[in-house]
């Protein structure tokens, strides 16, 4: 299985960056995953919170669009569909053999610009709370292991 994630700025946390780490190296054996981060724009007198969000929603497609294989992009977003962790499994699953590309997309503090949202084949949504860009690195990766976990039979999950 392919994931891409693509996310807009840096972690700033050492603790949420070593989370990050264990999660990346325990998906190693299973996953090929590349993670790019881009520039996160911050709103100023010169730029508006939603001028900043579309500049970095043209940064975003710029990666999708770099390669022949898109695959299925998966933008996370307060207002998209919710999953349990089994659901969320099976959704992987559908990937896990094919070899085709997942890209997860993690805006900036403002959230994504319409156009990325609109190029998504999916709008996730981790909870009806909100949540950092920062933080939802962190439970993305840990999501995506939990699944990889369920859909191989290991003892991370429980039941």
């Amino acid at each position: 299985m392919k994931i891409r994630i693509i996310q807009v700025g840096k972690t700033k946390d050492s603790y949420m960056r070593e989370g990050i780490e264990e999660f990346i190296k325990r998906l190693n054996p299973y996953v090929k995953l590349e993670i790019v981060t881009l520039k996160e724009e911050m709103a100023s007198k010169a730029f508006t919170k939603e001028h900043c969000k579309e500049m970095e929603g043209v940064e975003i497609l710029k990666v999708l669009e770099r390669d022949d294989e898109v695959g299925t992009i998966v933008a996370l977003d307060e207002h998209g569909k919710e999953f349990t962790s089994v659901e969320f499994s099976k959704f992987l699953g559908k990937f896990f053999d094919q070899g085709q590309r997942i890209n997860f997309i993690i805006g900036g503090p403002y959230g994504l610009a319409e156009n990325v949202r609109k190029k998504a084949n999916l709008l996730c949504a981790f909870s009806k709370m909100t949540f950092t860009h920062q933080m939802i690195r962190l439970f993305l990766l840990e999501q995506i292991y939990r699944g990889v976990s369920i859909i191989k039979g290991k003892e991370y999950h429980n039941e």
